[in-house]
């Protein structure tokens, strides 16, 4: 056998592992959150756009949440401001969230036009549009971070629409509150909030790192797959710090509201998305409800 036609089987078995999970999700709803790395690269991208637009291809039904705090930082700078974290939210004051809201509105612009690009349609809107997020002011511990949100309430009908029309929504992490003044929301919040209203098969959040491990320092003690209470046990144990805990939190609470699958991949490995959902093995870790088997397909 020749090396072509080799090549050729190769990606026929890519292929046919594939087609039980095509099967499976066919019209399911999967949420990405998008940030981190994968942004910023030009390429990545590129990668992870194409592979959200396979999946809307193949039968999903994908919606987008996107960050930008990498580019919101960038402008701040260039107005002669110093972005401010606190626990790792931005202080918001008024200059910031009119900056923020501009950049985020110019990220989503950018990815609906790579995701018509590839000839499907696509609609960026932010969480103010059709009252789809609804916030509360945010404090960390105790302290005004000024425009900041915490989501309260989704009114998910938007997308509902949006998706019976077979566009791919593209969501930028902004709302409302009672006041109907503006608030910058953490994208993997607004994210979480947003599965779970759709009542979303799966949620996936593209980060800088691998996914989960029980010590980081050891690669040999990756997880691949974990229950909402091995989770509880790590946190609770003192395993997992820094920017991991408020993610796996938003990850437990996802599953433990109806949200059948939560994913965190490392949004630096070109296609993560479809090596993760269309294989076997997987690339990421994986969050799963308490006494369920991981199955095909899962």
């Amino acid at each position: 056998m020749d090396k072509d036609m080799q090549e050729v089987l190769k990606k026929a078995e890519v292929l046919v592992e594939a087609l039980p999970y095509i099967q499976k999700f066919n019209k399911k709803v999967i949420v990405v959150k998008y940030g981190g790395s994968a942004m910023s690269n030009p390429d990545l991208q590129r990668s992870v756009i194409t592979d959200v637009t396979l999946l809307k291809l193949v039968g999903f039904k994908p919606i987008i949440v996107h960050g930008g705090g990498k580019a919101i930082s960038n402008w701040v700078s260039k107005v002669g401001k110093e972005a401010e974290f606190v626990n790792g939210l931005r202080v918001t004051d008024e200059e910031t969230m009119e900056i923020a809201e501009m950049v985020l509105g110019r990220v989503n612009k950018q990815l609906v036009s790579m995701v018509q690009e590839l000839g499907v349609n696509s609609i960026g809107i932010s969480g103010k549009d059709s009252g789809l997020l609804h916030v509360t002011k945010k404090y960390s511990d105790g302290k005004d971070i000024g425009f900041v949100g915490e989501v309260d309430k989704v009114d998910p009908q938007i997308l509902f629409d949006m998706m019976d029309r077979d566009y791919i929504p593209i969501v930028a992490p902004i709302g409302f509150d009672d006041n109907y003044d503006t608030y910058n929301i953490n994208a993997d919040d607004a994210a979480c909030a947003i599965a779970k209203a759709v009542g979303a098969d799966k949620l996936a959040f593209l980060t800088d790192i691998e996914g989960v491990y029980r010590d980081i320092k050891d690669p040999s003690t990756f997880i691949s797959n974990l229950t909402c209470s091995e989770a509880d046990a790590l946190i609770a144990g003192g395993n997992i710090g820094g920017g991991m805990l408020p993610k796996l939190t938003n990850c437990t609470n996802a599953i433990r509201e109806g949200v059948k699958r939560v994913h965190i991949l490392d949004g630096r490995i070109p296609h993560c998305l479809l090596l993760e959902i269309f294989t076997n093995k997987g690339v990421g870790t994986m969050f799963m409800p308490d006494h369920d088997n991981v199955e095909l397909g899962a």
